[in-house]
């Protein structure tokens, strides 16, 4: 598995804006198969940034319901990755 199929893209809400802001953590959506330590060497890889840690949490898909016609959506993984002093990842900046 190369660096750019473990990444599958950030997430971006209020919640993750404000962690990257305050604690320097970014939060990425990553391949289910991958580990902390696959995930740390792909961000730094990609990024060309130094990482401090990697938690990782697996998402549970929500079961939605269309009608009478219910499904579910897929199951994710997602890593808050803590950035080394100093380093930053800049995803949506000056758009």
């Amino acid at each position: 598995m190369s660096n750019y199929d473990i990444i599958r893209g950030p997430v971006v809400t209020e919640k993750t804006t404000l962690q990257k802001e305050l604690n320097n953590q970014v939060t990425l959506k990553v391949d289910k198969r991958a580990n902390r330590v696959e995930i740390k060497e792909a961000v730094e890889m990609a990024f060309n940034t130094k990482v401090k840690q990697v938690r990782t949490i697996q998402v549970k898909g929500k079961v939605k319901q269309r009608g009478r016609i219910i499904g579910k959506k897929a199951d994710w993984k997602k890593a808050i990755v803590t950035l080394m002093p100093g380093q930053r990842i800049d995803f949506f900046e000056g758009v």
